[in-house]
């Protein structure tokens, strides 16, 4: 499987974020853009706005991951604005199928997010309507969080509903992504790996990006 990594600017620098992005355009695959309301989640980063911003200046894809009260009505304006993929919130959606094809309608991958005590068993019905599941490894809401471990299997569950119907579906993991963590990961069945504090809390976030991606090609090859 082809491992991506997703560098997360809620730890970045907003007074500075298209400069940010430039940071790790030549090493990473796209950028996670976290938009929270301070309702669905407790806490207030930023919106449409500030995504069709920077849209215009940003060399790498933008995957906006919509922790909001009523994604079912937003949704489809960040993949008209442009953004390559846009997640909605399992428990916010009231009408995920819809929302899901519209975001596809507009042209963006559609991904299903779900938190950590919420059971993945329950949206196996959904595998087809989306491009990406996102399995949180922290408590949304939050950059710098502890990773938790006690999701995992449910990493590994997911894995195995998705390769049980040969679906083409990227499985995402957000939250305390690191470089103790990401092997880890990998091992379990995540292919794409958001990583926030861990790219820009170092010195040099491109070479964080180099780092992580090496640990995740090392956990995936065969062992002999």
């Amino acid at each position: 499987m082809t491992l991506q990594i997703f560098p997360s600017i809620l730890s970045a620098d907003f007074a500075r974020l298209a400069d940010e992005v430039a940071l790790i355009s030549g090493t990473a695959d796209w950028v996670h853009v976290d938009v929270m309301d301070n309702h669905f989640v407790p806490n207030l980063t930023l919106g449409l706005p500030v995504v069709e911003a920077l849209l215009k200046y940003s060399a790498l894809p933008l995957d906006c991951h919509l922790m909001i009260e009523d994604p079912d009505r937003w949704a489809s304006q960040y993949a008209e604005a442009g953004a390559g993929s846009v997640t909605i919130h399992a428990e916010a959606a009231k009408a995920p199928i819809r929302t899901l094809r519209t975001i596809r309608a507009a042209g963006a991958r559609a991904g299903l997010g779900i938190n950590p005590g919420t059971a993945v068993e329950h949206y196996a019905d959904l595998l087809g309507e989306i491009d990406m599941l996102l399995l949180m490894t922290v408590e949304p809401g939050f950059g710098g969080q502890r990773f938790l471990d006690v999701v995992l299997p449910k990493v590994r569950r997911a894995r195995q509903m998705i390769d049980g119907r040969d679906l083409p579906v990227w499985l995402q993991v957000d939250g305390g992504v690191t470089a103790e963590t990401i092997e880890r990961c990998v091992e379990a069945g995540a292919d794409v790996f958001v990583a926030g504090s861990a790219v820009y809390g170092a010195e040099d976030p491109a070479e964080a990006v180099r780092n992580l991606r090496a640990q995740a090609e090392h956990a995936a090859t065969p062992r002999s």
